[in-house]
């Protein structure tokens, strides 16, 4: 278990006060609870330290402060979480220390009790433990050993997976992520198509086989899982360490990556900026290695639960994983949205990438994509591709409207409900209703109660009526015979019922333009 796991457990209700990727990263190898002033004698290496901050007062704060904190940074502490029952708050001094001193800090708050953090981190460790019945390793000491000098030398997932399996026969073990993208596979593994794979992995159509998710710091998008086709093949046993040791590849290469996810967040938190500077966009590209690599596409997507932070970069970052030879770099934009730019030149296959094969390529994968999490909501909006780092700007705009129109415009499932999961571009804006689909609720509102006005009336049931008329008139070509026959009126009834909505509305129907302003007004409901 790692520090981080902490604060995806919602039932402690944790908070980070600060900590970085590489300290929230740090295995937890115990837990300890102290008030002492110094309790460095007390602690052992790798433990998180629970205290009520007792200890603290404002009159000795500095001092105190550090003379803990130097405690745990001595004793090698991972984490202190602390209290915050006692004085209301985490104190920012502490806060302080603990950033310079490199020991991540927890705000416990006064409603979570240490004993259940305590629970949650022996039961966490005990579950993992459970999966040996005994103290012995079941990989063989000469194949733990050959991972871990190969891990050390920076080998591939790849070698790791065949070396793995290559005591047992090396059998066909593919390495997946849950949208069935593959990793890896052992040199016995046929390649493996997406679809099927995620069909195997979600246990469609009755397939079989084995299947082992990798613990790392994953989300259900970008999560690992080892699978094998045939079950029996590796005893379990071996396929759970085995497991354990890619989650700790894992880690370690996510680890080295953060210094290029935190160039990719520059990149995406530069476009979000009013009047950007164009020559600090084309540094942020060369940082992310897509300068000279246009022409440009940009893309936006949103995912639900909303609370899910990194749910939306996670998702897009995976369906892309699926486009081969694309370069991107993907980041998350306030609100909960993630944020692409994909860079077309130089990638093998990048003649004819456009946004319309972009939004073809993500339209395939969006699905297996959206599986990995299906009650959630996922969309995604396309821009046009753009050939300069200072066209990105309007892409961004284009990106952002698409993503609009794609949740708008998903038929049933447009309210963002479960299942919701739909890709636009801009070039699928062929219509007026797919056009005002991107327009934000609250102008689409305005408009709509401005032109409409007095139909909108609450309380009088002709006004449903006027309503309904006008919606079937302009939907038959202001046809009034068909608009009798469809409402079973008489021709009379539908002209005196036009001409309402006319006096009413202030439009003249027999016009093009006011046909048109009735008619967006009618579809911004």
């Amino acid at each position: 278990m790692h520090v981080e796991h902490l604060l995806r457990l919602d039932s402690l209700d944790l908070t980070l006060v600060w900590g970085d990727e590489a300290l929230l990263g740090q295995e937890i190898g115990g837990v300890t609870a102290t008030d002492l002033e110094d309790p460095a004698r007390f602690l052992q290496p790798s433990e998180i330290v629970l205290s009520g901050l007792v200890w603290w007062n404002p009159a000795e704060g500095p001092a105190r402060t550090e003379r803990f904190v130097s405690a745990l940074r001595e004793a090698g502490a991972v984490a202190l979480l602390a209290g915050e029952e006692t004085h209301g708050e985490v104190p920012r001094e502490l806060a302080a220390s603990c950033r310079k001193h490199r020991i991540a800090l927890l705000a416990v708050p006064a409603h979570t009790s240490f004993r259940a953090i305590t629970e949650a981190v022996y039961l966490r460790q005990w579950g993992e433990l459970s999966r040996r019945p005994s103290d012995l390793y079941a990989l063989p000491e000469n194949v733990r050993g050959d991972l871990e000098r190969k891990m050390e030398g920076g080998a591939s997932v790849g070698d790791l997976l065949d070396s793995a399996f290559a005591h047992l026969g090396t059998p066909p073990c593919h390495l997946l992520t849950g949208s069935g993208r593959t990793i890896a596979r052992t040199a016995t593994a046929a390649e493996l198509p997406a679809a099927r794979a995620s069909e195997r992995l979600h246990g469609a159509r009755g397939e079989r086989g084995t299947t082992l998710r990798v613990e790392a710091d994953d989300t259900d998008f970008d999560a690992w899982y080892l699978h094998l086709a045939d079950e029996g093949q590796v005893p379990p046993r071996v396929l759970h360490e085995i497991a354990e040791v890619l989650g700790r590849h894992r880690r370690r290469r996510d680890r080295r990556r953060a210094a290029q996810r935190q160039a990719r967040q520059e990149l995406v938190t530069l476009l979000d900026v009013p009047y950007r500077d164009a020559n600090a966009v084309e540094g942020a590209l060369s940082s992310c290695g897509l300068a000279d690599r246009g022409p440009y596409t940009v893309v936006v997507a949103s995912a639900t639960p909303a609370e899910e932070d990194t749910g939306s970069r996670a998702a897009l970052a995976e369906a892309l994983g699926h486009l081969p030879g694309v370069a991107f770099a993907v980041g998350e934009r306030p609100g909960g949205e993630a944020l692409a730019v994909v860079a077309h030149g130089g990638a093998d296959d990048a003649e004819g990438q456009d946004d319309r094969a972009v939004r073809a390529a993500l339209g395939e994968v969006w699905p297996l994509v959206h599986a990995c999490r299906p009650t959630g909501a996922l969309y995604a909006g396309v821009s046009e591709p753009v050939a300069t780092a200072a066209e990105l700007a309007a892409a961004v705009g284009q990106a952002r409207y698409a993503l609009a129109a794609a949740a708008r415009t998903s038929g049933a499932e447009a309210s963002g409900g479960p299942g919701a999961a739909h890709v636009a571009s801009v070039g699928d804006l062929t219509s007026l209703e797919a056009l005002l689909a991107g327009v934000p609720d609250d102008v689409r509102e305005v408009y709509r109660t401005t032109v409409l006005g007095p139909l909108l009336r609450g309380g009088r049931s002709s006004n449903a009526l006027l309503l309904e008329t006008l919606e079937v008139f302009l939907a038959h070509n202001c046809s009034w015979a068909r608009t009798a026959e469809t409402l079973h009126l008489h021709v009379n009834t539908v002209h005196y019922r036009v001409q309402r909505v006319e006096t009413l509305t202030g439009r003249d129907l027999s016009r093009l333009d006011h046909r048109l302003d009735l008619r967006a007004a009618l579809l911004c409901r």
